[in-house]
This record gives C-alpha cells, structure tokens and sequence, in this order.
C-alpha cells in the first residue's frame, strides 16, 4: 500500500504541475497580481436572472473565504480600484461596452453554447486600475465562469451536499494576463433523482416538507457549481410542475434545463396519471382521447426551458403489452410531436426532444421504429454501467444526435443497489470513452438515486462530459487524488484518494446487497485477504480522520471514513457468517464465536448507521436508511435481517480446520535465464494479469492500451483507438505470454473480461481468438448471448465474464499461450490455465508470475 501511496504522489504532483495553466488564482503576492479579497463586483442589473444569482454566490463565497463581502456595482462608472467585470454577451451592457472598446475580445465564445471567458486586463476604463472580466456566451455559461472562479477560491461545489466546509484566506492573488476560454464537449449534462425512497424522500419531507423549490433550490445550485444543466427530478409519487408551482421558476432562474424521466412522456410525472387519470388504464389504444389532453396539458403547462421525452412504456415504468405494434408506436410520437407543434406554435423540431432506447424499447428500434431526425436518440446502459447499443462510428449524423442515459443506481435485477457508492471511476470512464468517441455526445444523464451518498463518481461524470478530452485513462487516479485536494487540501489528497480509489474499487466487484457468506472462498485465501484489504482501508481512513482539519472531518467521514467503515463492517459480517457455516460442518464450537462476531456486525451496521444519522445535528437523518442485509430476490427487504448462523454444543468435539493451500504445492520450474515476464503453473493452474504479456503485436494505427486499475485484481488491457476496424485473426492485434507448464494433456483456458455488451448487435457478437503454441486459433464470441437473462445477470453480479476453450499441451515445459482481439471495445482482465486444479473462487487464482 506504501508503495501505491508513491505512485499516486507522483500522480498527484504531476497533475497539480499540469493544471496550473488553467489556474486563476495564488495565495503568494506575485508581481503585477491583483489582490482579489479587495475587489468589487460589477455586473448589469438587468442581466439574465441566472447571471445575477451566480453573482450573489460569488458574493457569498467570497465573504465565506475572506470574511469579508464584496461591494456590488451596477455600472462602470460607479465602480473603483480593482474590480471582477461580469455579464453575458447578449444582455450586459458592461460586455458591450468593453467590446465596443476593445478591452476584450468575445469572438472566441461568441455565438458558442455556455462558452465563457476569464480574461485579467488594466484599465478597462479610467475609474478602475484592473479586472477580471468574466464574460459568457449564454446565461449559464456566465455562471459557469462566475463558479469557477469560486471554486478555485476553495469553494467546493459540495459545500452544503457534503458540509465541506470552506477554508478561510487572508487574501489570493490572480495573476497577471490571465485569459481562460472553456465550453463544454458535451451539450447536455445532467442527472436523475430516483429510486428516492426511503433515504431521500424521508430526508426531504423533514428537512423542506417534500420535494419542493426550497429543496430543488439546493440541488439546482450544485448543478451549476458542477458544471451541470440537466435534470429529471425525482418521480416517484413526486411530481415536480404538480408538487409546488415555485419549483418551475426556481429551475429557471437557476437556468437548468427540466426534462422527465424515461417513460415519462410530455414533461407529466408518472405518478399525475394516478392523480388526474380518473382511473382509466395507461393504454394509447383505449384511451388515446384522454393521454392527449392529459399531455397537452403537460406541454403548455411547462413554460420554461426543457427537453420532451416523446414515446410510450407500460404504467409503472414497465413493459408495454406484446401486442404493442411498431406502427402504433409510431403513431404516439406523431401525435405527441404534433401536440408539442400546436403548443409552442413553431415546429416541433424546434423544441428539445429525446427517445429513450430503454429495455425493450430499444427493440423496436432494432425492429425497424423510428423517430424523426431531429430527436435526439438516448441511449442507454443495461442500469448496471455496461452501454448497450452505440451508433456505428460511419453512421450518418442525426440532427437531434444520439445520448447516454446511465446508471449509478438501480431497482432490478439481478438485485437492487441503492445503498452505497459502488461506482469505480474506471468502468465509467471506460464505457462513456465509448460513447464519446461514437458521437454519443448530445444528452449524457445518470441516474444517482438519493444524490448521496454519490458525490465523487456524480464530480466525475460531470468533469468528463464537461470535457472528455481532458481526462484519459492514465488521469483517474490523478482524478482522485486532485478531487480529494479540492475538498480536504493538498496535505492529505494523496492519502484520501488511495481510499476512495480503493473503497469504490472494493464495491464494485460485487454490490453490498449481493454480497452473502458465499461469495467469497477460502480457497486461495480468498476470504481473508479481502477482509484483510478491508480492513486496511478502514485503518488507513481512520488514521486520515484524526489528522485532518477538524472542521472538515464531517465532510471527510460522509465522503470516506462512512463508506468504508459501513462496507468493512459488512465484509466482516459475511465473514464470519462463512467461518461460522465453515465450522459448523465439522461440528466445531468455534461457530459459536463466529456466530457471536456476525451478530455484533450485524448491530453494529444499523450503529454505523445511526453516527451518520447523527452528523453535524441530524442534518443528514434518513440519508443512509436504506436497507442492504436479508436479500432474498431482486426486491430490497422491507428491514435489515441478521443473516441465519448455527450454534454447536459445548461438549462437542472441536476439530481444527486444514488450510488447502499449504499442502501438497507444486510449481513448474523456470529456467534461471529466463527473462521477461513468464508465468508458471502451480497446483495445476496457471494464472495470468493480462496487462503483463510477454509480446504484444498490433497493426499501423492501433495499439495496446493498459487501463490501469480497470481490473478487478489489478489492471486490464484494451486495444486504442476503440474506433479501430475489425479485423481477420492473421491481421488481428495479439498477446502472447510465456508459461511453463509441469503437466501435459487436457487443460481449459479460462479468459475473463469486462461485461462489455454486445453494442454493435453483431449476429455474433465481440469476438476474441485464443490459441496455445501451434494450434489454430479458436474464436470465441464474447457476449451474443447478451439477451439471454440468466446469463447477462450472472455477468453483472460478478462484474466479469468469464469464457472458456478446452486446449491440449503435448509437452512439459514453456508454453505461449495467444490471444488476439477481432473488435474493439472489448477488455480483458486475467487468463487462467486449467490443468485440473483450479479450485472454486470469486476471483480466480492469484497470479502465478516468475518474478
């Protein structure tokens, strides 16, 4: 662990020296620098509303930092000294008047969709000595700019959601020339409250009354400090234009853009049908008259600016009937395009509207629907963070474009996860590196169910669709380590984003509401090396809390110390759950103990969760309510319930446990001058990390990528770009690696890879080819069988997918084991030789590498 502290200090120092060309700001005086704690703010009255509120923030941060509010001015010539000159190109006759001068330049942002401009110049008119002029191309990029001048003040866009409390300074320093011009890659950026029950919506009825514009107040402000413009607000039995008529201004002068949910058609709540459906059933065929007065109603009533989601599911976010024909299908979105047309009274292509390819809809799609050119198409992951369809990269470009609607959260099979972050940045970059590349660029949304406990991989998804250019793959941990400066400071950021990489790391391999005694073997020491690595983890975080800043250790315990304290909590839960069942058998007292430890787990877990109720006077109470422990399907339990554990009697017999793994060990000898990477089998396996190949090969224009940590072990390996072409087995880019081998015959080659679907819908899927020494290479489809229920869950729950391919060996000795990719997009994690010996596990063997 000390040594992965190293690497990622080395990433951190790295990145910090790399963004400084986009730093505004010093807390060091610096030669011709303005000292920003004395400036004055100078912006039109009669701007856009959403421009005067981020002015107000900006007032508020700035006094939070220095103490100090600043003076507000409403013209130039009112105004003295050192002064931050804000507005928006279109309404601020500040901007103009300056451009009519000739102090700024606005060409770069101008006519640009929330393009803003930070630019320091002297003497922009007589009565100020310097500014800061922060100009934007629209509203919202106005307050984009206006928040990221506080936000490298120090004020965390989680200031309130996370209580990261703002550091105060004596005073900082803008440097001289600076100029900063930004706009977002991707042009709608947003997220959905949902599955807000029980956490979210308890939390809301005490803490506002529901989910009213007090509430949305606050979410709309972190939105904007986030860089964000999107959002489908929480649905169920909510409504957000029916629930409180002042959550409608308070979207727009906030200037976020409202859409509905996926099966939410004309900006109506899934649940106003209920309220003003008089009963009738959601069915276009028996009750067409009704939905089209009832999503009239809808459109007019949503005056503000937004996206319509067009089309139809079944009630409740379900299918809709077999029988549903393509051809009425087509007709719904007709007809609700031709409401939208009677409604805004231009044409409907000029309003904003999506159709979300969700589930089964996407099978009309694939069965020839289709909707016109202008709507924006919303593709959608399989609501466990794998995208199920992308356009072909030589596809014709749509004038509405296609989007992402994606999942940090979900109610479903295989099983609900609701409670906890399980989100590693990795797989998210991964699978939304896809999309970007695929011109999937026009709506990226995900659905963060209650907003916390999601705040880093919400950051995350945020700064990549703002611009994904900027973040690779060799720039997550970087990611982390910079994310954990901004809310904790520089001094423990290397620390703190070790724990949050390895929390969310750890979550990921399965959710906490799948996890059971079984998941785990104690083969290979399965079972308590992951404790152990828990355990650590909780250690590492512990310590951190204590030498942290104390008025940050609320921030810190609900962003790291609370996630892995509850998380390390359930590991030992199940642990001991296992050793209890594990003794038990054997009929050996020791079960007792491990029963009395599960159920001390077991209490502890709803204490854990009460410390979180209790965090900073309740503020947060119910955010943690939901429960995770007594899963028996899909659906959560309606409470937490103590896993079953057995007891032996006293005067039994206490027999001691044999441990597999130190017996009978066999290795295949490598020869002494060896080099390079090779592998060896032992106890009748060879295991291999699939980045650590002995040779690689790839064509002209394509090469072997390292993600590094996408693994579930360690890293995994891709082919770039993921655009690349298809390619025949001898033309294929391949991996070889050396192996050497005691025994000789039959053996099964296990390949795992990430569950990447089948986005291509090829008739037989991603395919890879495998071979060992000289024979032919074997092609296997990776994931054709998608669709098939059974299979795609047990690929989820175990966040892997596992092939196999029976081989033969004639010879002891060194071995190449080959594999070659066909299509892109597809990673690989771990390859694993099975002579026989390999036992059951969760993770497969551990490596076997001639070091």
């Amino acid at each position: 662990m000390l040594h992965k502290y190293f690497i990622l200090s080395l990433f951190c120092l790295f990145f910090w020296q790399r963004s400084s060309a986009q730093t505004l700001l010093t807390k060091q005086p610096v030669i011709n620098g303005i000292a920003l704690k004395q400036m004055a703010i100078c912006v039109d009255e009669h701007d856009d509303p959403t421009v005067l509120l981020a002015v107000r923030l900006l007032q508020q941060d700035m006094e939070a930092v220095f103490g100090k509010k600043p003076l507000l001015y409403h013209r130039l010539s009112q105004a003295k000294g050192n002064v931050i000159i804000v507005g928006s190109i279109a309404k601020s006759e500040l901007i103009k008047e300056l451009s009519t001068a000739k102090k700024i330049n606005t060409k770069s942002i101008f006519g640009k969709w929330e393009g803003y401009l930070l630019q320091t110049i002297a003497a922009p008119v007589s009565n100020i000595q310097n500014a800061l002029v922060i100009a934007g191309s629209d509203r919202r990029g106005t307050a984009f700019g206006v928040l990221e001048l506080s936000k490298q003040m120090g004020v965390s866009p989680w200031y309130w959601w996370a209580d990261v409390t703002v550091q105060h300074q004596d005073d900082l320093y803008l440097y001289h020339g600076v100029k900063v011009i930004d706009t977002p890659k991707v042009r709608y950026r947003g997220i959905f409250i949902n599955d807000e029950a029980p956490a979210l919506s308890s939390w809301s009825k005490e803490k506002f009354g529901g989910f009213n514009h007090q509430f949305y107040s606050h979410v709309f402000e972190l939105m904007l400090r986030l860089k964000a413009n999107y959002l489908w607000p929480a649905m169920w039995g909510n409504a957000f234009y029916d629930d409180d008529s002042l959550n409608i201004k308070a979207a727009d002068e906030y200037g976020i853009v409202i859409g509905t949910s996926h099966h939410e058609p004309l900006m109506r709540a899934h649940d106003e049908w209920r309220r003003y459906g008089k009963g009738k059933k959601w069915n276009y065929d028996s009750t067409e008259a009704d939905l089209k007065d009832f999503w009239r109603k809808g459109v007019q009533r949503a005056w503000n600016e937004k996206i319509i989601t067009l089309g139809m599911r079944g009630d409740g976010d379900e299918p809709m009937s077999r029988e549903t024909a393509t051809a009425l299908l087509e007709k719904i979105v007709a007809d609700q395009r031709e409401i939208i047309a009677d409604v805004s009274g231009k044409p409907a292509k000029q309003t904003p509207q999506l159709w979300a390819l969700y589930k089964e809809v996407q099978d009309y799609y694939d069965q020839g629907m289709r909707v016109p050119d202008d709507v924006t198409l919303l593709l959608c992951d399989d609501n466990w963070g794998n995208i199920r369809r992308l356009p072909s990269i030589n596809e014709k470009q749509r004038a509405g474009g296609y989007g992402i609607y994606y999942h940090f959260d979900y109610v479903g099979g295989p099983r609900n996860y609701k409670w906890i972050n399980t989100n590693h940045i990795t797989r998210i970059w991964e699978q939304m590196h896809l999309a970007w590349v695929y011109n999937a660029r026009q709506i990226w949304i995900v659905n963060v169910g209650d907003i916390k406990p999601m705040e880093f991989p919400i950051s995350f998804f945020l700064d990549y669709a703002w611009n994904p250019d900027a973040i690779g793959a060799d720039d997550l941990q970087q990611y982390a380590c910079n994310w954990s400066a901004a809310q904790f400071g520089k001094s423990q950021a290397l620390e703190i984003g070790a724990l949050i990489d390895g929390y969310t790391k750890m979550n990921s391999l399965r959710k906490p509401e799948l996890l059971d005694e079984n998941t785990f073997s104690f083969h290979y020491n399965e079972w308590e090396r992951m404790v152990s690595n828990y355990n650590s983890l909780l250690k590492q975080a512990e310590q951190v809390h204590h030498l942290i800043a104390p008025s940050l250790r609320d921030a810190y315990y609900q962003l790291v110390l609370h996630p892995i304290k509850a998380s390390e909590n359930l590991y030992q839960l199940y642990y001991a759950v296992a050793r209890n069942k594990q003794s038990a058998k054997l009929n050996d007292v020791k079960a007792n103990g491990y029963a009395t430890e599960a159920k001390r787990c077991f209490e502890n877990d709803s204490l854990i969760t009460q410390e979180y109720h209790q965090v900073k006077n309740g503020k947060w109470n119910h955010m943690m309510s939901q429960t995770h422990i007594g899963y028996t399907y899909w659906q959560q339990p309606p409470v937490n319930k103590m896993p079953f554990v057995e007891t032996v009697l006293e005067e039994s017999v206490s027999v001691s446990l044999a441990k597999p793994n130190d017996v009978n060990v066999r290795k295949a000898n490598v020869p002494a001058d060896v080099r390079g990477r090779v592998f060896y089998q032992k106890d009748g396996v060879v295991s291999i990390q699939a980045d650590h190949f002995s040779r690689s090969a790839s064509p002209k224009g394509v090469s072997w990528k390292v993600l590094p940590n996408h693994g579930r072990v360690g890293n995994a390996i891709t082919t770039f770009p993921v655009t690349h072409a298809s390619f025949s087995i001898p033309l294929a880019p391949s991996l070889e690696y050396d192996v050497y081998t005691y025994d000789t015959g039959n053996l099964r080659l296990n390949t795992y890879l990430s569950p990447s679907l089948n986005y291509w819908h090829l008739r037989e899927g991603l395919q890879i080819a495998v071979s060992i020494n000289n024979e032919a290479p074997q092609i296997i489809s990776i994931n054709k069988d998608d669709a098939v229920t059974k299979t795609w869950e047990k690929w989820v729950a175990n966040n892997i997918l596992v092939k196999q391919t029976q081989h033969r060996v004639e010879k002891a000795g060194k071995q190449v084991v080959k594999l070659k990719v066909l299509h892109p997009g597809i990673v690989v994690q771990q390859l694993v030789l099975d002579f026989g010996g390999l036992k059951s596990s969760f993770l497969g063997p551990p490596e076997t590498i001639n070091n």
